[in-house]
């Protein structure tokens, strides 16, 4: 597994070997022991499926603040996504700053983002699916949602907030500037 890591150090790009042949190819998505011995090891217990039917489609940025932050493992399984990932950390030197990588079936990266960073991602193609693994249960009582379109995140989305598929949640989420500090940097 190739480990790749980007403007925000915390965040990382992993793409699996693939094995290839005539019938196509075999890969290992997630090894445990091979992430821990990497340096990088989150107990894993569930894993999700997102379907969106139409290219444009934006989930996200989305989060979980303490007790149940979430670290997740993001790869596209069909089509493709623009993966965003925002440092929230009060106090980081990267407070704000984002990272943005293509996550696609055919490139097979993946994208870990670690508890305190919002997370959210556009579809670039219709019928896409992209699954993860988190290591919190889904916990509503500290489910927040950060507006995509907030200039000051300055992320280049590849679609206008008016041409845009979101949900009531995503349509409402507040600004960087309006968003509770939950986070801080250690």
């Amino acid at each position: 597994m190739q480990i790749i890591e980007t403007a925000l150090p915390e965040v990382k790009i992993l793409t699996p070997k693939r094995f290839g042949d005539a019938r196509g190819y075999f890969a290992e998505t997630y090894s445990a022991k091979r992430m821990d011995d990497a340096g990088i090891f989150h107990p894993f217990i569930q894993d999700n499926l997102s379907h969106s039917a139409s290219r444009g489609t934006i989930r996200g940025l989305h989060f979980q603040g303490p007790p149940s932050a979430q670290t997740k493992l993001v790869s596209c399984l069909a089509g493709a996504i623009l993966d965003v990932a925002v440092d929230l950390r009060v106090g980081s030197p990267r407070f704000g700053q984002h990272v943005a990588v293509e996550l696609s079936a055919q490139n097979g990266c993946q994208l870990l983002v670690p508890r305190g960073f919002a997370h959210g991602f556009c579809t670039l193609a219709d019928q896409t699916l992209v699954a993860y693994k988190v290591d919190a249960y889904y916990d509503a009582s500290v489910d927040f949602s950060l507006a995509f379109d907030d200039p000051a995140l300055a992320i280049a989305w590849p679609i206008t907030r008016a041409k845009a598929v979101l949900s009531d949640k995503d349509s409402r989420a507040p600004t960087l500037a309006d968003l509770p500090r939950v986070f801080s940097f250690d």
